[in-house]
């Protein structure tokens, strides 16, 4: 990886708390070791690693403007949870303000929350990273994290549906961008998947 690209560390710094930017930095390790396991490039799998909650913290007014203006399409279910405000108004930060025109990029910030159907492979990297990156220690972390080197599309069926189960069971939507996922990545689902214990918030 390019060491100039450690920039971008600064940069996030005064953007987040110190647990954030831990956070972020992990997930950034976890891409350059993601993408070099499955061959993508690894200097664009540490910047959006690096960057991918870069708007987490903004206030929640700047985070809609931002995503207002991204030009990404805003599922309803999005526009209604804060939570997923950040991604988008992360790709929009990235381009607007870091002058950083990669569509594989910014659709990796953007979509690294909700996933989508048929993501490339620095989506599927970044999505991935962020759930199974170094502090993450929820039950059965370590297997997600084997079953995520072994195969892309495997964890991504295998963290979709943690993440949906999740989801349904505290009772909130699910933006169809995430149903679409699941619906494309469980063709990879396999008769050795482990059965986890159940995710709790």
């Amino acid at each position: 990886m390019d060491q100039a690209l450690k920039k971008y560390e600064d940069t996030i710094r005064p953007l987040m708390g110190g647990k954030r930017f831990k956070h972020s930095v992990n997930v950034a390790k976890m891409c350059v070791l993601l993408a070099e396991r499955f061959g993508a490039d690894e200097d664009k799998a540490y910047t959006a690693g690096i960057l991918h909650d870069c708007r987490k913290e903004a206030e929640k007014d700047v985070m809609l403007e931002e995503a207002e203006k991204s030009g990404y399409f805003i599922d309803p279910v999005e526009r209604d949870c804060v939570k997923l405000w950040h991604g988008i108004a992360g790709a929009y930060y990235v381009k607007d303000k870091l002058k950083i025109n990669d569509e594989d990029i910014l659709n990796s910030i953007r979509f690294h929350t909700v996933g989508r159907a048929d993501m490339s492979v620095l989506e599927k990297i970044v999505f991935l990273a962020d759930m199974v990156s170094e502090e993450r220690d929820y039950p059965d972390v370590d297997k997600f994290r084997e079953a995520v080197f072994k195969s892309l599309d495997n964890g991504m069926f295998l963290t979709l549906r943690w993440s949906i189960m999740k989801t349904v069971g505290l009772g909130n939507m699910l933006p169809a961008t995430t149903l679409e996922a699941y619906n494309f990545y469980a063709r990879y689902k396999t008769d050795k998947d482990f059965i986890f214990r159940c995710p709790k918030d």
